[in-house]
C-alpha cells in the first residue's frame, strides 16, 4: 500500500507511513480473516471478485444474493456467514455502547463556519447527506470544496482521507480544485492525486462503479464519496409512468449500496439531487418545487439539505430533514476559494 498524504500544522500535505494509517484508520474486518476460520482461500477470492472485501460488507448481503455468486453453494454460504459472525458482533448493543461507537463519526468542514454550525460540525461520516436545489444553488461547489477539506487532518476539521467522486453530469472540474487547495494552504497536485474520479453514463454503470469502490476503500483510507447527481441518470434511462416502479426499485438498490459503503468504511456520502415542479404545492407557495426521487430517496438520505440562491454569490442552506439537527438556515458564499462564510 502506498503512503497516503497528510497535512501538517501549516496545512501542507505530507506522507504518512502505511502502518500508521492502518493503525489509525482500521475500522473493519478484512474478508481474508475468514481463512483463519477454516474458509477456503478460493471461496474468499470468489467473494472479492463479487466486490465483497470485508466481513462487515459480507453481513450486509442476503444469503440469496451470496448464493448467486458463481461457485458458492448454499452450504458454503452458510459456513461463510457462520465464520463471519464469529469475527463480528452483529447483535444488539446498549445505547451506551452505541454512543461510544458513534465517537468514530468524523465531521468534515464545509469551509463555512456558519454552515458547519448548522450541520453540527460538518458533513458526517456513517451516513448519507443529500443536497437538493435548482441549478446554481451551490450543490456542486460544495462538492468541490469537500474534495479538499476532506484531506485536512482531523484537528483542522478535516477527514484525513481520500475522496471518490462519481460524476453523472460532467460537472467536476479539476482546475476548480486548485484555488480551493491554495486557500487551505495545501499542495494542489497532492490534493488532486488523492481524488479518484469516474464519469458515469448509465444508471447501471453508476451502480457498477459503486461495486468496484469496495476494493479501493478496503486498501486505502477513504473518507468521502460524492455522487453528483444521484438521480440524473435514472431520470434519463427510465421514462414515463410505465417504468416508474422499476426506476424506484433500481434507485432503492443503489441507495442501499451507498448506505452500506458509508457504514462499512466509515465514510461520508454526499449526494446532490435535482428538483422537480410540484403541481400540488398549493396556490400560496410562490415557487413550488420538491426534490426528485420520491419517498425512496427521502427515506435513504439521513440528512437532507435544501439549497437556494441568495443575493449575488450568497447561497442559503436549510435543514430539510435530519434525525439529530434542529431546523434552521445558514447563509454562505461561493468564492474562487470554494464555500466560505458570507460577507455582510
Amino acid at each position: 500500500m502506498a503512503p497516503s498524504r497528510h497535512a501538517d500544522e501549516g496545512g501542507q500535505l505530507q506522507l504518512i507511513e502505511p502502518d500508521r494509517v492502518e493503525e489509525e484508520e482500521e475500522c473493519f474486518e478484512s474478508i481474508d480473516k475468514l481463512i483463519s476460520q477454516g474458509i477456503n482461500a478460493g471461496d474468499v477470492k470468489k467473494l472479492q471478485d463479487a466486490g465483497i472485501y470485508t466481513c462487515n460488507g459480507l453481513m450486509m448481503h442476503t444469503k440469496k444474493s451470496l448464493t448467486g455468486i458463481k461457485g458458492l453453494s448454499e452450504a458454503k454460504v452458510d459456513k461463510i456467514c457462520e465464520a463471519a459472525e464469529k469475527l463480528l458482533s452483529q447483535g444488539f448493543m446498549t445505547g451506551s455502547d452505541l454512543l461510544i461507537k458513534r465517537k468514530s463519526v468524523v465531521r468534515i468542514t464545509t469551509g463555512s463556519q456558519a454552515l458547519d454550525e448548522l450541520l453540527g460540525g460538518g458533513i458526517e461520516t456513517l451516513c448519507i447527506t443529500e443536497a437538493f436545489g435548482e441549478f446554481r444553488s451551490g450543490k456542486t461547489q460544495l462538492a468541490h470544496t469537500l474534495c479538499v477539506s476532506t484531506q485536512l487532518p482531523i484537528h483542522m476539521h478535516g477527514g484525513n482521507g481520500k475522496v471518490a467522486y462519481i460524476d453523472t453530469e460532467g460537472t467536476f472540474r479539476p482546475e476548480r480544485i486548485v484555488p480551493i487547495a491554495e486557500r487551505f494552504g495545501m499542495d494542489a497536485n497532492a490534493v488532486l492525486d488523492n481524488i479518484i474520479y469516474a464519469r458515469a453514463y448509465t444508471y447501471e454503470h453508476q451502480y457498477n462503479l459503486l461495486l468496484g469502490l469496495a476494493a479501493k476503500m478496503a486498501e486505502e483510507p477513504f473518507r468521502l464519496l460524492i455522487v453528483d447527481s444521484v438521480i440524473a441518470l435514472f431520470r434519463v434511462d427510465f421514462s414515463g409512468r410505465g417504468e416508474l416502479a422499476e426506476r424506484q426499485q433500481k434507485l432503492a438498490q443503489m441507495l442501499s449500496r451507498l448506505t452500506k459503503i458509508a457504514e462499512e468504511f466509515n465514510v461520508a456520502v454526499y449526494i446532490t439531487n435535482q428538483v422537480i415542479a410540484d403541481p400540488g404545492g398549493g396556490m400560496f407557495i410562490t415557487d413550488p418545487k420538491k426534490p426528485a426521487g420520491g419517498h425512496v430517496l427521502a427515506h435513504a438520505a439521513t440528512i437532507r439539505l435544501m439549497l437556494r440562491k441568495g443575493k449575488g454569490e450568497q447561497r442559503v442552506c436549510k435543514i430539510f430533514d435530519a434525525p439529530n439537527l434542529p431546523e434552521g438556515e445558514a447563509v454562505f458564499q461561493v468564492t474562487q476559494g470554494g464555500i466560505m462564510d458570507a460577507k455582510d
